[in-house]
């Protein structure tokens, strides 16, 4: 499968991550990609950069080592009525927006409240990709997710971190089974995200590439293989500014 972009990646504005933006450009450059997304944790992360690092994104180049860079950011949903750490006016000034529920900011709840969360959050028009939903912490009801998901154009993650041996995440694998599962079902597209929080990661889906390949999943729903299917789905290239 030929793999032109990346989504979700973190600088050392991240707090938690180790590569400076133009070191995470130039490796994506290196690599052979078309478009590396950088997606800072939002405000509530604990050490993650200010409210106006966000701000100051207007200012940032979308063309970096001859590649295109989309400057967004990873936002926590707060509560299980899909509350965001980032509000609406800031939002919209993001190219594009993960939401993923986080340790340190949602507590696990049920498997109802956790499916509410996401498919409140989704409701949310700046909201363009679901991050790893795939964490066993956070049971959650993967067929109203998907139906939800391709109802709102909104993209879901298989998170090539969550489903390294190393992984906070818990038994993150038989969870993307059934969502991948219920994707093809519904016909409903996928994105692959390293989540990279070191340049060395960028571009690698080696974990999610191995899954894909053995459940079967048609290439045709991985939006990783064309820019232009990319933009159909972020805020830089979907929303009136």
């Amino acid at each position: 499968m030929n793999i032109v972009l990346d989504s979700h990646t973190h600088t050392i504005a991240s707090g938690h991550a180790y590569s400076t933006l133009h070191e995470m450009a130039r490796e994506a450059a290196d690599r052979g990609l078309s478009l590396l997304g950088i997606t800072e944790h939002s405000m509530t992360m604990p050490g993650t950069c200010h409210e106006y690092h966000f701000h100051n994104m207007r200012m940032l180049t979308r063309e970096m080592y001859g590649i295109q860079v989309m400057h967004g950011v990873e936002v926590n949903i707060m509560g299980y009525d899909g509350s965001l750490d980032m509000k609406d006016a800031l939002l919209a000034q993001m190219d594009v927006v993960i939401a993923s529920l986080h340790i340190p900011c949602i507590k696990p709840g049920t498997k109802e409240e956790n499916t509410a969360a996401l498919l409140h959050a989704m409701e949310n028009p700046y909201v363009n990709i679901i991050g790893h939903p795939d964490d066993s912490r956070y049971p959650v009801d993967y067929e109203k997710l998907v139906r939800k998901a391709k109802e709102r154009k909104v993209l879901l993650e298989l998170n090539n971190t969550s489903l390294h041996p190393k992984s906070s995440r818990k038994d993150a694998r038989p969870n993307d089974e059934i969502l991948l599962r219920l994707c093809m079902e519904y016909e409903a597209p996928i994105i692959l995200g390293s989540d990279a929080h070191t340049q060395e990661d960028i571009g690698n889906f080696q974990y999610a590439l191995l899954l894909l390949e053995e459940i079967g999943f048609p290439k045709e729903l991985v939006v990783n293989r064309s820019v232009e299917d990319y933009k159909k789905y972020i805020n830089r290239f979907t929303l009136k500014r």
